[in-house]
């Protein structure tokens, strides 16, 4: 079942179109990538799915219901412009936007203390936010987004101001969050995390939806049955099965990118050069996540 149904979503501000007819679903209890350059509309969906400003027409489903203000309470949104009130303590900030969520004064204390305690910053309760450093201010904002057990969590860039460690520690919760039955959008730039995390994508630009589907499926997709040969000999190809795309000669040593033609499979590659050549490596060229992310953005950009 999914957890998020939008269809055919279209927003416009004055004379620019924010959305043009997107619709995808969300599985629920995956992490699902939200991807797109600057401007694309990813930050006017997420407005619209968090009821900060309204759709001009479509739908959007929340659990198989048309989503309401209540649904609010069973999301949580970390925008990437954070939004903590500086002069607050870090301890009454958090009750404070816990207790908005629809918690017990008890449950918010407890709940708090238990995030405290994981992330280590008991000592920073009673300091006021202006006081934090960026990366510890995030921390507090990440706690404050997931404190009341959301079913969709929204993080906008949530490693925007992290180190590597700290980076990390907010990876292991995102995993962690759902395993435990959480569904999470993230929204981000950095490819190498939606390689890392993410089970399923969508991809907007100018407004529109241009690809969707789980990730693995998606490099499926756009592989080209190109595979990366290292080894010893001179590898000369003649057979018009296969099609060396790129060579590099060095002492003896070659590697060389060779693709599948004519619907040959790699055992027919692999027993062709064994005949030839000495094999030390056979890999299958995949286009990562920010490969097809390009291709699709330059696609777009020339339609």
């Amino acid at each position: 079942m999914s957890i998020l149904k939008i269809e055919g979503v279209t927003k416009t501000y004055a004379n620019h179109v924010a959305l043009d007819n997107v619709s995808f679903e969300i599985p629920t209890g995956c992490i699902f990538g939200l991807l797109g350059p600057n401007g694309a509309g990813k930050t006017s969906l997420i407005r619209i799915i968090t009821q900060i400003t309204g759709a001009d027409s479509g739908k959007i489903f929340f659990k198989g219901d048309r989503l309401r203000p209540n649904h609010i309470k069973d999301i949580g949104y970390l925008p990437e412009e954070r939004g903590l009130y500086k002069k607050m303590k870090v301890g009454e900030q958090l009750l404070y936007l816990t207790q908005l969520k629809g918690l017990s004064k008890a449950d918010a204390k407890a709940r708090i203390k238990t995030w405290v305690d994981r992330f280590e910053i008991r000592d920073w309760l009673n300091k006021n936010i202006e006081d934090l450093s960026k990366g510890m201010q995030q921390k507090v904002q990440f706690i404050a987004t997931v404190l009341h057990e959301p079913s969709l969590i929204i993080l906008d860039e949530p490693f925007s101001g992290f180190d590597p460690i700290n980076a990390n520690l907010i990876k292991d919760e995102i995993l962690r969050l759902r395993e435990r039955g959480a569904t999470i959008i993230f929204s981000t730039h950095r490819m190498e995390s939606v390689e890392e995390l993410c089970d399923y994508i969508a991809l907007i630009n100018q407004a529109q939806k241009v690809l969707d589907g789980p990730v693995k499926e998606v490099k499926d997709t756009y592989k080209t049955d190109t595979f990366q040969v290292i080894g010893n000999g001179r590898l000369l190809i003649t057979s018009p099965d296969f099609q060396v795309m790129e060579q590099h000669d060095n002492h003896g040593v070659f590697r060389a990118n060779i693709r599948l033609l004519n619907n040959t499979t790699p055992n027919d590659l692999l027993r062709y050069l064994i005949q030839r050549v000495e094999i030390h490596s056979f890999i299958e060229l995949v286009p990562s996540i920010n490969d097809i992310f390009i291709q699709k953005v330059k696609e777009t950009h020339h339609v």
